[in-house]
């Protein structure tokens, strides 16, 4: 299958996940308020470290490896069902941690119980396979029923403050049964093998190696969350929660290229071509930059009035904190292609790992630092100085590896459309009222202008996705006329 077409599956997939509980938002602050959000959303960051545990390093490890064997079916077979009982092992030995430390905890002990679905969830989760094989078809339809059932369901059940358990149930079913719709493609997919303990045991420390860095990841992606639990209240995570929300799923369209990229340069890397795995990495870093950057001033242009209207008046605080996190967009596109595309494709997963380890204590640090003084705006300004280190150091240590002239040299063009794209915004917000309409307007317009913008300053990439566009709209209406 295409890039161009593993893309578009996986950002609907990429989408889907972020965005169906994202539809729910607007009803679900306003009946459970900050505070039920931000229970929900801490308890949730606690279990995050468990799933970690047990999935040590598998989805990225798993990803990559199915890449390197997928053109031999009994090496694929061999390989799914040993790191498979790896996952299964591992991810049981963290879910009776988990269930031992519910015990302990005491408070929120009923809604931990339902976050350790969770866990059953990280089980049985195969994406990775698909993945692997760059099909991404499979995981995006199946996802996407589960999902649209989980909706529907939010709003049938969630009737008071009361059914936050509710609605913690009805999230972490909608994941477990997702991942258990993957598993209809298996007998199509794999063959069978008998499993032996000691060819499992070969993938357990190349996973960890994968498993360090995820740790360093996951760290400064939900620490915000439990820090802010314990040093601030729920009712900032709440806040804190709402605004990540917004700026991850911007985000997933953007980095839905690098889960499609991997397993491609991955492959393209164990046949030795590194002449192909440079060019797709200024091809992936050039479109990343495109995306990212207009999608940041966009964000930032319309945060505050999109608060009010989306999430309610008591969240009028997720506006500010938007527009803080609003420059991660950028930072973690780029280092999704210099990190997850390139470092982690050609095996330097050391020098990956420092990167976001550095990241992760930054993140700690500043926590600790900027929370018990300004709460969920602190959270905010110490998530987007910890992501700027990680980018700073990547592009540090692949220096004699890449051009920066040359991976540098469109963006001017991207900021400087962007920034009359956000002039835009900021005078249409003078004009119009705050609601859904003049959003939607806002970013119809915002775009547009981008586009134009590019197009004046003669943009390479925008000019080939304009061709590309031209020549559909003339394929699809040659093919309606045949018909």
């Amino acid at each position: 299958m295409s890039i161009v077409k593993n893309y578009i599956y996986n950002v609907i997939y990429q989408i889907v996940t972020l965005i169906v509980p994202l539809i729910t938002v607007p009803y679900v602050s306003r009946v459970l308020g900050s505070n039920g959000i931000g229970i929900n959303a801490y308890t949730n960051s606690i279990v995050q470290y468990f799933i970690l545990l047990g999935t040590i390093g598998i989805s990225l490890y798993g990803n990559r490896t199915i890449a390197y064997v997928r053109d031999d079916k009994a090496k694929l077979s061999w390989t799914f069902w040993n790191i498979f009982t790896l996952q299964v092992v591992a991810s049981l030995i963290a879910l009776l941690a988990f269930l031992l430390f519910i015990f302990i905890m005491g408070a929120y002990q009923s809604i931990f119980l339902l976050q350790s679905i969770y866990l059953l969830s990280a089980i049985i989760d195969i994406s990775w396979l698909y993945m692997g094989l760059e099909d991404f078809k499979k995981t995006v339809i199946r996802n996407m029923l589960v999902k649209i059932i989980g909706v529907i369901s939010i709003f049938i059940f969630i009737r008071t403050s009361n059914d936050l358990w509710k609605y913690v149930l009805i999230l972490s079913t909608s994941q477990f049964f997702g991942n258990l719709t993957l598993w209809m493609y298996i007998p199509k997919t794999v063959g069978k093998f008998n499993v032996q303990w000691k060819n499992v045991k070969r993938h357990l420390i190349p996973s960890i190696s994968l498993f360090v860095p995820q740790i360093a990841i996951q760290i400064y992606i939900v620490l915000n969350k439990t820090m802010l639990g314990y040093l601030s209240n729920t009712g900032e995570v709440g806040f804190f929660d709402n605004a990540d929300k917004i700026v991850k799923v911007v985000l997933s369209v953007v980095t839905a290229m690098g889960t499609v990229m991997l397993p491609r340069i991955s492959n393209t890397f164990a046949r030795g071509d590194m002449r192909k795995v440079k060019e797709y990495l200024y091809r992936s870093f050039d479109f990343a930059s495109y995306l990212s950057i207009p999608m940041m001033f966009g964000l930032m242009g319309i945060a505050d009035d999109f608060s009010l209207w989306f999430f309610g008046s008591g969240f009028s605080k997720t506006g500010p904190i938007i527009i803080i996190m609003s420059p991660i967009i950028i930072f973690i596109a780029w280092s999704n292609v210099i990190g997850n595309q390139y470092m982690l494709s050609i095996g330097r997963i050391r020098e990956y790992t420092k990167s976001v380890t550095v990241g992760a204590f930054a993140n700690f640090f500043f926590n600790l630092l900027l929370i018990p003084e300004y709460h969920s705006i602190g959270a905010a300004f110490s998530t987007l100085i910890s992501e700027f280190i990680v980018i700073f150091i990547q592009l540090f240590f692949i220096r004699k590896d890449i051009n920066y002239r040359k991976i540098f040299s469109p963006i001017w063009k991207y900021t400087l459309s962007s920034l009359i794209m956000y002039i835009v915004i900021i005078y249409s917000n003078k004009i119009f009222g705050i609601s859904f309409y003049t959003t939607f307007l806002q970013i119809s317009i915002a775009w547009i202008t981008y586009f134009i913008m590019l197009l004046i300053l003669k943009a390479q990439l925008n000019t080939l996705i304009l061709k590309k566009i031209i020549y559909l709209i003339i394929k699809t209406i040659s093919v309606g006329k045949g018909a």
